[in-house]
């Protein structure tokens, strides 16, 4: 069959049965995101139907999908407001980085897999997916929530992790002098402190400059803009979704509602490809030898996220509910976790097996992680119901 119609066919299939699967998640209450991870193993790798057509645009498609989650969570708060959250929420990203960085570390470790290979774990356990989270507190309606600003300080503040964690990782796995990766580190910081810069000082220019009366103008503006910083941001070491988040950030007032309005369709579309993508990438079959180890993992490092989570609501004065709220958001792993260990194995440094248990570990988080987020607030709400009383019987006047 000729390659593009072949393309056509499977694209289509794949995003009518999108489309389905929406509607059930509808219909039972809960996150299309686990049923998305489920197709794409179901038409992955190893899985019953293979498709090859659309590999290329799929995988386009959903770093797409990620960098307008990224921008319209961006578009939500300002400048101001996010400085503000850092500097509240810095103690919240320290306690986050040893209490899920340390659980893959040691499991590696004890696996056998050297301090490279624990490096390497422990990015794959620290970092949360913020395309998942960012998916969850949309489809969820959370955005107005007291606790989500504190859930998108720590997203940020592991992003700016990664912007010192990856390159020297790529570094160490290289071979490189110290030097070279202390550089790369530094252009990174640097990156990101001139984009936040001019969000915080020359945010209204940047409205000024996507901003038009005529709605196709405007999409095109928006949609090139969010493409541009992302990539830019990726070719100088920096997370692509910390760039659309900033440049979200810079834009403000009736510029940013507007925006919103115009790019919703377009994040539903591509966001959803994304998290099918991330399933045609993992073959089921190598699945099975580690899922022991992966369950194991996910039960530890979902209790630190929650843990995570609780400690930076309480400190932001939140309640017990919201506080949960924001742990349950931080769980689902995704698009980082699975760089990190593709980035090691490419590298020949660590044994294949980490990248399996690393596809387990994620794949049990992304579909975790809405679940927990989905039911986390009945489930405390069922806890803290106080117990009923045993009616006292009235034996009447002694």
């Amino acid at each position: 069959m000729d390659p593009l119609a072949l393309a056509l066919i499977e694209l289509g299939a794949v995003v009518f049965c999108l489309g389905l699967l929406a509607r059930l998640a509808g219909r039972i209450g809960m996150s299309p995101i686990p049923l998305y991870l489920l197709g794409g193993l179901f038409f992955g790798a190893g899985g019953l139907v293979k498709l090859e057509g659309m590999h290329e645009f799929a995988h386009l498609s959903g770093e797409i999908g990620v960098i307008l989650l990224l921008l319209m969570l961006g578009l939500e708060y300002t400048a101001a407001e996010l400085v503000t959250g850092l500097r509240r929420s810095w103690q919240a990203g320290v306690l986050d980085l040893v209490l899920n960085f340390l659980p893959g570390a040691g499991l590696a470790v004890m696996l056998g897999w050297g301090v490279v290979g624990a490096m390497v774990m422990g990015g794959v356990t620290y970092i949360s997916s913020s395309g998942i989270a960012a998916k969850v507190i949309t489809d969820l309606g959370r955005i107005g929530n007291r606790e989500t600003p504190v859930v998108l300080s720590i997203l940020v503040l592991e992003d700016l992790a990664m912007a010192v964690y990856l390159p020297v990782l790529t570094a160490t796995l290289a071979g490189v002098s110290f030097l070279i990766g202390l550089t790369t580190v530094g252009i990174s910081l640097a990156v990101v402190s001139l984009v936040l810069l001019v969000a915080l000082r020359h945010g209204h220019h940047v409205s000024k400059a996507v901003h038009s009366e005529n709605s196709e103008v405007f999409l095109l503006n928006l949609l090139g803009a969010a493409l541009l910083v992302a990539g830019l941001a990726a070719a100088m070491q920096v997370s692509a979704a910390v760039g659309a988040f900033l440049l979200g950030i810079a834009i403000s007032g009736a510029t940013a509602h507007s925006a919103t309005r115009v790019l919703e369709p377009l994040r539903d579309l591509f966001a959803a490809i994304f998290f099918v993508v991330f399933g045609l990438n993992t073959d089921p079959r190598s699945i099975p030898p580690v899922l022991g180890w992966a369950l194991l993992l996910a039960l530890v490092t979902a209790a630190t996220k929650v843990i995570t989570g609780y400690w930076a609501g309480k400190r932001a004065g939140i309640g017990v509910p919201g506080r949960f709220r924001a742990g349950a958001a931080l769980i689902a792993r995704g698009e980082f976790s699975i760089v990190i260990a593709g980035l090691a194995v490419a590298s020949g440094a660590v044994p294949s097996d980490l990248a399996a248990l690393a596809t387990a570990y994620v794949l049990v988080m992304a579909i975790a992680g809405p679940i927990a987020a989905r039911f986390v607030e009945p489930i405390v709400r069922l806890l803290r119901r106080p117990a009923r009383r045993p009616a006292v019987p009235n034996t009447g006047p002694a």
